[in-house]
């Protein structure tokens, strides 16, 4: 009788494991097939890109003259020279540009989550991030040459291209600051008002160092992003050959410019330099996304 009854509890309960139907199989097999494509396309184009860049750009990058001097005194033909002082543009402007809208895009993030949520200044200021977002590039350098040279009657500068950029790079730390204060927990603003703290010293010493890892990294995201732009550079400051630290006046050197311009010169050498100059952007797009990662990595919230 016990033998009847544990045959009959074996047959009620199902296997643990049962044979998969043939669409099951197909359908896994199918959505596998598309998400390797889908990697494979988006993949080897960029795999394409980066070897192409350096096939013929890397050359120029080897030698020390590169690093060390400038494009000044070259004739269309003549190889040799530096990009140095394209680098330091580059990279000058960026600063600038760094320097306003990192503070200023925190604050606002720090307005809009902190301050004013639901508030009738904090969906303008909401919607005005929003217009930023996708405004292009060239709008930004027409509205920069209109305000700050036009009306202003200041030169034609890297300043104005710093101011142009700020532009573009703004929205973008306003967002990733917005998103990283909804992400930390309102139990520590709830027990740091228990302890009696006001609410800027709340923000400032607890929500702003907690979000802080994710703040970085998309600041130095934001500024890779906008580093590449070339379309103010063409209208703000016009391009040199020599070396130029002055911000505020007289032409100055960057990297787009230099790609730019020496593509335009038609020769073999220009192109050299071209493929170099192009090579040694991506270069210090990777070192600020590589320094994002570090950053993001130094400044994580300990678990542990």
């Amino acid at each position: 009788m016990r033998t009847d009854t544990a045959d009959v509890e074996q047959l009620a309960t199902p296997p643990a494991f049962q044979r998969i139907s043939f669409g099951r199989k197909f359908k896994n097999n199918l959505a596998t097939t598309l998400f390797a494509a889908a990697f494979v396309i988006a993949v080897v184009p960029l795999l394409w890109v980066l070897w192409t860049l350096l096939e013929r750009g890397l050359k120029p990058l080897l030698s020390v003259d590169w690093w060390t001097h400038s494009f000044n005194g070259l004739l269309p033909n003549d190889f040799g020279g530096g990009v140095y002082h394209a680098l330091t543009g580059t990279l000058l402007q960026g600063l600038v540009c760094a320097v306003i809208a990192v503070p200023l895009g925190i604050m606002v993030g720090v307005y809009l989550i902190e301050y004013g949520r639901e508030s009738r200044l904090a969906r303008i200021a909401t919607f005005m991030v929003d217009i930023l977002s996708g405004l292009p590039s060239i709008v930004a350098g027409l509205f920069i040459y209109a305000l700050w040279i036009t009306t202003f009657g200041f030169s034609r500068s890297g300043f104005a291209v710093a101011l142009a950029l700020m532009l573009l790079m703004l929205p973008v730390v306003v967002r990733v600051t917005e998103t990283m204060l909804l992400i930390v927990p309102d139990e520590l603003r709830e027990a740091s008002y228990a302890l009696g703290v006001p609410k800027w010293k709340t923000i400032v010493r607890i929500v702003l160092p907690t979000a802080l890892s994710g703040i970085l990294t998309g600041v130095m995201l934001g500024l890779a992003r906008v580093l590449g732009e070339t379309a103010p550079l063409l209208i703000l400051v016009g391009y040199s050959s020599s070396i130029s630290f002055n911000l505020f006046g007289g032409e100055m050197a960057s990297l787009p410019l230099a790609i730019y311009m020496e593509r335009s010169t038609g020769t073999v050498a220009g192109d050299y330099r071209m493929w170099g100059a192009a090579l040694t952007l991506v270069l210090v797009i990777m070192l600020i996304n590589l320094v994002a990662s570090l950053l993001s990595k130094l400044f994580a919230i300990k678990t542990k």
